[in-house]
């Protein structure tokens, strides 16, 4: 439980729109199926006094404080409003924002994150599917049903993948401490970096899956400055130069970027790394076969 438990108190942003008020639906139900807090309450603009699926909606995060205990926000304003709801939630003293909205301009998103950081709050994308602790809390968009408890994190920059990833673990029979989805952006709060730091000193954690793609470094720089047992997977293989895939942040430049570059590095590192997500499992196994 790197970034919360059953006790967090959460408050939706967006609450009232289609996408906040269904997955307030979905994590109340994962909270009541696990005995956890979950939503606590929600907060749109001018909608104070209403309520969805029985969670108050409060005008603004500094109002919902006063009535309601919570630490964490989760985002589900349009794109255009993401950086002001990102720094209102940093404001108003939470400790985490999970921001699911994608299409946020980069330069809002940058000035938003620093910001939050200057307030001592951690953000974790935009444009990411959030978080999942199996049987402790769930933040953000991720399929409960996939997950399993266990001792294997797992950090991905691709939503679709992490749920693939995860199925094949827990098919497998490798459950997992927390999953998550640190965004495709360019720009994004918490990397791998960051998530990696809070695995090693969690000690539910003994090992840890990176799940990446083309672009940037923040695979390798991540996988550098830890002691954290990996195993990593690159998707993208084929992607050619200069296209962008999928996400904004997934476009290769300069030939650093791009997959089997990723690779070589990670491999140089005595890292495993899986060439396709049903490998992952048996390389996770020979990897605590070789730390026991």
């Amino acid at each position: 439980m790197i970034y919360g438990d059953r006790k967090t108190g959460i408050i939706v942003a967006g609450a009232t729109g289609r996408q906040g008020e269904y997955h307030i639906g979905l994590m109340n139900e994962y909270a009541r199926q696990i005995g956890g807090r979950g939503v606590v309450a929600g907060v749109t603009p001018k909608k104070g006094g209403q309520t969805v699926h029985g969670v108050p909606v409060y005008n603004t995060v500094k109002e919902a404080l006063k009535e309601q205990d919570a630490t964490a926000s989760v985002i589900f304003v349009p794109g255009t409003a993401a950086a002001d709801s990102i720094m209102e939630s940093a404001d108003a003293g939470l400790e985490l924002v999970v921001a699911i909205t994608e299409h946020v301009p980069v330069h809002d998103t940058m000035k938003a994150i620093a910001y939050a950081e200057m307030k001592g709050c951690s953000v974790i994308g935009p444009n990411c599917p959030g978080l999942l602790s199996p049987g402790e809390v769930k933040m953000g968009i991720m399929p409960s049903g996939l997950v399993s408890r266990g001792h294997v994190g797992v950090i991905s920059r691709s939503g679709t993948l992490t749920y693939e990833v995860v199925d094949e673990l827990t098919r497998a029979g490798i459950g997992q401490s927390t999953v998550v989805g640190i965004g495709g952006d360019p720009v994004i709060g918490q990397t791998f970096a960051d998530v990696l730091e809070r695995f090693a000193e969690d000690p539910e954690t003994k090992a840890v899956v990176l799940i990446g793609e083309v672009g940037g470094n923040l695979e390798a720089e991540g996988a550098r400055n830890t002691d954290v047992p990996l195993v990593a997977y690159i998707a993208g293989v084929s992607a050619p130069p200069d296209k962008r895939m999928g996400h904004a942040g997934a476009i290769v430049e300069g030939g650093e970027s791009d997959a089997k570059s990723k690779i070589a590095k990670l491999k140089k590192m005595g890292i495993p790394v899986a060439s396709r997500p049903s490998e992952i499992p048996d390389l996770v196994r020979d990897l605590f076969r070789c730390h026991c």
